[in-house]
């Protein structure tokens, strides 16, 4: 019991004594100067911009293969690259310039397809990562898929 007290005490003894320096003594002045520099240049993003962020196939037959070209354009001020496109699910699939540098001013196209698959009102979401400042971007799908009538019998 002595010794786990004796043991305490003497690492407390150690970190109150070790931290004893003062830091702020260790900092030079020019290299606060030139992180203040750098702190202070604006950083560039460039900026996913959609001319329309969501599409409605309107009402369509169910399995009926669907899909949509949805444009873009880097209105940033630095090259895009869009690393990744996700859908909520496997209906829906984007097809799009995988990592490929866009410049500013310049743009693509995402086809995004959709099988048909549901009943009634269907909503399906893309989720688009790229390197803009946001970090992603959502595309939204609707139709209404319409079930086949079964003959009365």
């Amino acid at each position: 019991m002595k010794k786990g007290i004796l043991m305490i005490a003497a690492l407390g003894t150690m970190i109150f004594t070790s931290c004893k320096d003062d830091a702020s003594s260790k900092v030079k002045a020019e290299n606060v100067e030139t992180a203040a520099e750098r702190d202070a240049q604006d950083v560039y993003y460039p900026e996913l911009t959609f001319e329309e962020s969501e599409f409605d196939f309107g009402n369509i037959a169910q399995n009926a293969a669907q899909e949509h070209i949805f444009k873009f354009t880097n209105t940033g001020k630095a090259p895009l690259v869009i690393t990744n496109a996700t859908s909520t699910c496997g209906c829906t699939v984007p097809t799009y310039p995988k990592n490929e540098s866009i410049a500013p001013g310049e743009g693509g196209e995402m086809l995004v397809k959709f099988n048909g698959a549901g009943q009634g009102q269907v909503t399906k979401t893309v989720t688009v990562t790229a390197n803009t400042e946001k970090g992603t971007e959502l595309l939204r799908i609707k139709a209404f898929v319409e079930t086949p009538a079964t003959p009365a019998g």
